[in-house]
């Protein structure tokens, strides 16, 4: 029969190394410690990689009253759970269209961020934007995205304003193109109202009141 201190078995051999010496000890926990890692290195490698959802986002900080280009939007992968509802799919769903508050960088675009029909805070169904242009730089500076403005010009008399449009809704408020330019406000009201709006515009001095 052979001597089991010849041919010790597999736990005997465990047993020495890790009652052995200290620098046995460590050489085993060494090994032990690399042999994990690698299998965790591995898993990680066969294992598929979470399923995303396409979501457009801004690329750069971008302010308020700007029009999208291609340039200010990415495609980035969101967890599905995370995707915000209305979220855009595609660049093109936003390139074009006004961006209705401003955005930062990586931060998702929705349908209700970009000025047009998905996006008239309050306006009946069939509502239509119409840019005024204010010739009071400090009128401008007031209104927000959202904000609900009636919009007037002079009536026959001085002292007889007429009201183009009560309660519109803003949209955009853009940054004037030039230091002598007034800013350019874009509103949401009904269709049959906004016609008579943007053709007084052409000839009459518009302004609004805040509500």
């Amino acid at each position: 029969m052979t001597d089991a201190r010849l041919a010790p078995r597999p736990l005997a051999r465990l047993a020495a190394r890790v009652t052995g010496p200290g620098w046995r000890r460590l050489a085993l926990l060494r090994r032990v410690a690399a042999g994990l890692l690698a299998l965790l290195a591995l898993v990680l490698a066969l294992a598929p990689e979470s399923a995303g959802v396409p979501v457009v986002v801004a690329a750069s900080d971008v302010p308020a009253g700007s029009t999208l280009r291609a340039g200010d939007l990415a495609v980035r992968q969101w967890p599905a759970e995370l995707v915000p509802a209305g979220a855009l799919r595609e660049p093109a769903a936003a390139d074009g269209h006004v961006l209705v508050g401003a955005a930062r960088a990586g931060e998702p675009l929705t349908d209700t961020r970009l000025a047009g029909p998905a996006a008239v805070f309050g306006a009946p169904p069939g509502a239509a934007a119409v840019p005024v242009r204010l010739a009071d730089e400090g009128v401008g500076a007031l209104l927000v995205p959202g904000s609900s403005v009636d919009v007037v010009t002079v009536g026959a008399r001085s002292d007889e304003p007429v009201v183009l449009a009560s309660a519109a809704a803003v949209l955009a408020v853009l940054p004037p193109e030039s230091p002598s330019s007034g800013r350019l406000v874009l509103v949401a009201m009904p269709a049959e109202i906004a016609t008579r709006v943007a053709a007084a515009s052409l000839t009459d001095q518009v302004a609004v009141t805040l509500r």
